[in-house]
């Protein structure tokens, strides 16, 4: 519980300040988080609504990672790239995935003796792969925001003072 809840935090955290563009967490984003749906998807639990709901999921994350990239402040320093997210949009998605993996777990919690182990698989939810797909969206689309604001920048002439 300690472990979730500090990853929670720095999760947060990360949402709600400024930060340094580094060359590799946008790269690691946009691979880490369709290999895991992607495995979700491979473990053959699912049935085609949970594998729909996961799809539906992402695409709405797209359209708010398209939504956050505009809300973002971005500024190219001579200390280097910083952009600043939209604290609120983060927080929410980073909430929602949280609340849910809490009620899920209670629930496991009140319903240990009747329970099916089907149920306990990642993939068995359509809520939570839901959930799950709207974060991977968001989080996949706004690292490609993040990636083409450097291009952008990159191409750029030096500003003459």
């Amino acid at each position: 519980m300690a472990l979730v809840a500090w990853r929670v935090y720095a999760r947060i955290r990360r949402a709600v300040g400024r930060q340094r563009l580094t060359a590799v967490r946008p790269w690691i984003t946009v691979v880490v988080f369709p290999l895991i749906a992607l495995l979700v998807l491979l473990t053959g639990v699912m049935d085609p609504m949970t594998g729909a709901a996961l799809a539906a999921g992402a695409a709405v994350g797209s359209g708010l990672g398209l939504y956050g990239t505009r809300l973002t402040r971005f500024e190219a320093t001579p200390a280097g790239l910083f952009y600043t997210p939209n604290a609120h949009l983060g927080i929410a998605l980073s909430m929602l995935l949280v609340l849910r993996l809490g009620y899920r777990f209670v629930m496991l919690q009140m319903n240990a003796r009747h329970l099916d182990p089907q149920s306990m698989q990642p993939g068995s939810s359509p809520l939570t792969m839901a959930i799950f797909g709207t974060l991977a969206g968001y989080y996949v689309t706004y690292a490609i925001g993040l990636l083409r604001w450097r291009a952008q920048v990159s191409r750029q002439p030096p500003a003459e003072h």
